[in-house]
Formats: C-alpha cells, sequence, structure tokens
C-alpha cells in the first residue's frame, strides 16, 4: 500500500476527478430572475388566456438602483396573452429583460370566467412545470384576476402575502395545486376552491385595498356552476374535517343576552352505510369548547347551564351541516364533502358496481347526526360581573 506507484496513481485519481466537478456552471444570479410572486388566468374578449404576474425587485437591489434605501419591496404587473397558458408564458418571457422563476409563486388567481369554462387544462400546465411549487395556493375571483394582481394592501408587501395569511387563518378552505389536482382525480372529481372578492376601498384610497376570502367556489369537475357564502362554506369545513377555529354566540332560553363559545379541539368524521339498498352517511363529530363571554346571568360554572350550552352548540353545528348540505347536496348536486370517497373505501366491490350511477345517488344520499360537545373551561369568571349575587340564575 506504501509503493510510490500507488501514491501516484491516487494522486492522479484525484486531480481526474476535478475535471468532472461541475462547479457553479448553472447559477443563476438574483438580478437576473423576475421573481414571481403570484399570477393570474384570465380570458379575453377573443376567447385567449391572458397570463398576469406579479413580480418583485429584492430590497437590495432597489437601494443599489438609488431609491434612497426605502425598506419598501417594489412590485410591478405584466402580462401576456396566448392561446394556452404554456403560450402566454413564452410570450411573457419576450417581454421581461430577466429569465422569470417561479419558485416563490405562493397564488395563483383564476377569474370566475375561466373557472365556468374548465380549469383542467390550466391545472395541467401548472402541475407540470417544474418551478410551480405544489404548495401554491388557488383563488377563484368575482372580478379579474389582472384587478387583484394590482392592488396595494396596506399592511403587506402584496397581495400574494395577503392571501396567503388569510388561508393561514383557516377561515375558509385552505386549497393548494395539489390539493385540487388529487380532488380532480377523487372519485366524484368535484371541487371547491376558495372565492375571493376585492374590499371597497376607503374613500380617496383607490388602489389601496385588498382581496379577501368570502366563500367557495363548487365545481362539477373542472367546471365552476356557482359559489357559496362564507356561512354555507363553515357547513362545508365541518363536514370535510376542516374547522379549526370556530367562535359561536349561543342565546339560552328564558334569559337575556349571550353567551360565547370557542371550539379549541374538533375532529369530524363521515361513517357511510348502505341498508336496503339505501346509502346513508353518519355525520360524527366531537367538539371541546371554552366560554370566552357571558353577558347573561347565568353561572357558567354550573353543570346544569354547561349541559344546555353543549346541547344548543350540537344543534347548531347540525344545523350549520344541514344548510350546506341543502345548497351543495340537493341543490347543486355536487360532491365536494368527501362522500364517494367514504363509500368506495367502505364497500370497493359495490363501489365498483355503482360508480357510474354516482350522480344519481350522491343527490338521494341520507344523512344523519352523532355531535358531541363539550364545555371544558368557563374563564376567569364563570359570572357576568354586572350582576349582583341575587341576580345570578343557576339554571
Amino acid at each position: 500500500m506504501n509503493h510510490p506507484i500507488f501514491r501516484y496513481l491516487v494522486l492522479f485519481l484525484l486531480i481526474l476527478s476535478n475535471v468532472f466537478l461541475s462547479g457553479c456552471w448553472d447559477r443563476q444570479e438574483l438580478n437576473d430572475l423576475a421573481l414571481v410572486t403570484a399570477a393570474g388566468i384570465d380570458k379575453k374578449s377573443d376567447g385567449t388566456i391572458e397570463l398576469t404576474v406579479l413580480t418583485i425587485v429584492p430590497k437590495g437591489e432597489i437601494v443599489q438602483q438609488g431609491t434612497g434605501g426605502s425598506s419598501s419591496v417594489k412590485t410591478f404587473v405584466r402580462k401576456a396573452t396566448g392561446k394556452t397558458l404554456a403560450e402566454a408564458m413564452s410570450k411573457l418571457q419576450e417581454i421581461l429583460p430577466r429569465q422569470i422563476f417561479w419558485g416563490i409563486c405562493k397564488v395563483f388567481i383564476i377569474d370566475e370566467e375561466v373557472a365556468k369554462d374548465g380549469i383542467g387544462s390550466h391545472i395541467d400546465f401548472i402541475m407540470r412545470y417544474p418551478q410551480i411549487r405544489e404548495s401554491t395556493n388557488i383563488f377563484i375571483s368575482s372580478v379579474k384576476a389582472k384587478k387583484v394582481l394590482s392592488l396595494l394592501p396596506p399592511l403587506e408587501r402584496d397581495i400574494s402575502e395577503v392571501l396567503r395569511e388569510l388561508v393561514s387563518l383557516k377561515i375558509g378552505m385552505d386549497v393548494s395545486t395539489k390539493d385540487l389536482a388529487e380532488m380532480m382525480i377523487s372519485e366524484s372529481g368535484d371541487l371547491g376552491v376558495p372565492w375571493i372578492k376585492i374590499l371597497p376601498p376607503e374613500k380617496g384610497k383607490g388602489k389601496q385595498t385588498i382581496a379577501y376570502i368570502t366563500g367557495t367556489a363548487i365545481f362539477k369537475k373542472d367546471k365552476m356552476i356557482g359559489h357559496i357564502d362564507d356561512s354555507v362554506t363553515r357547513g362545508v369545513l365541518w363536514l370535510r374535517d376542516e374547522i379549526e377555529l370556530s367562535t359561536v354566540s349561543l342565546k339560552p332560553e328564558e334569559t337575556d343576552g349571550y353567551i360565547s363559545l370557542k371550539s379549541l379541539n374538533v375532529k369530524t368524521e363521515l361513517i357511510p352505510k348502505i341498508e336496503n339498498g339505501k346509502w346513508k352517511i353518519v355525520f360524527k363529530a366531537t367538539t371541546e369548547n371554552d366560554i370566552i363571554q357571558n353577558s347573561t346571568p347565568l353561572d357558567a360554572s354550573n353543570p346544569k347551564v354547561a349541559n344546555k350550552l353543549q346541547k344548543l352548540l350540537e344543534k347548531r353545528i347540525e344545523k350549520k351541516v344541514e344548510v350546506a348540505l341543502h345548497v351543495v347536496q340537493k341543490d347543486m348536486k355536487a360532491d365536494i364533502f368527501g362522500f364517494a370517497e367514504a363509500f368506495h373505501r367502505k364497500y370497493p366491490k359495490i363501489w365498483k358496481r355503482e360508480k357510474n350511477n354516482w350522480d344519481k345517488i350522491y343527490p338521494d344520499v341520507e344523512v344523519s347526526y352523532d355531535i358531541k360537545s363539550h364545555v371544558r373551561r368557563q374563564g376567569m369568571n364563570s359570572i357576568n360581573p354586572k350582576f349582583p349575587k341575587n341576580e345570578v340564575k343557576e339554571e
């Protein structure tokens, strides 16, 4: 092993290996890239697709450009048209002096008109394009996407930050490109996507406003058939086991005021049953809640009061779910709840036989309820301090 020839051979191999080191031959400098944070898809009057992108200029470059070192981030909007999304992207590159970089794109906004024509081909391109992340959020807009992208939010850097922050609050559906693709290839193929509108700006503020989530766009397969408001969306979230934040104000009978509860731990489940040829779903839910406000003279620490609140909350949840089922299942006939997957998992043989009849079966699926609600904590005060002790009610 210490022979001189062996040492020379090792040295030769080490020198030779350097030839195959790639180094930084394919590097991309930041100042050579157009960083896209959000994109929008609109339909032109001639039927072509208009792709709009919101890009940012990093802070360091702003200083170099002589803007006095402002802490604000410069953003600008560019757009291009094409017969397909891929063609529009190619044309967009022609009018941007920098290489378009999609790696930090957080949001894709699709115009309502495009959604009604069908989004399948657009999602296909988004999923295939290697730079666009699967975690990018999808939204359907009631106005042109390019109008939303041109807004100037008063608090956040740009509209992509606003929408991502709103999604993280779990006030509506949270749908990424991956989630959307999975819904499109699911047993039902029906979709639910966050529905956004522009918040009217204050007088004289112009574009200084935001877009906000105000419901859910409903799709049969890849075509939008309508949308539901915030209230109905809450029922959808209960059915999909996606409720994370929920505050409910209840009015006990024979008393003035309200008691507000916050749900901290929620778990829901869809249990499918086929009995005597009838397809049924049991909606099972358990919740743990804290009392966060009591404007009634009731003593919230009393077990009888807690029991009444639990029953009232169970009825409220059932009502929310019933409304969502009436609108989405009965009227729109769209299965965005996952009923098809539930039956497929439990009854694979029957599902294989009846799959092609699902559109006829689904609207008539009966839903029953098994809801258990628990009040765990009453807060620092179980009694509203404005009521004297002699006015406090035990139940």
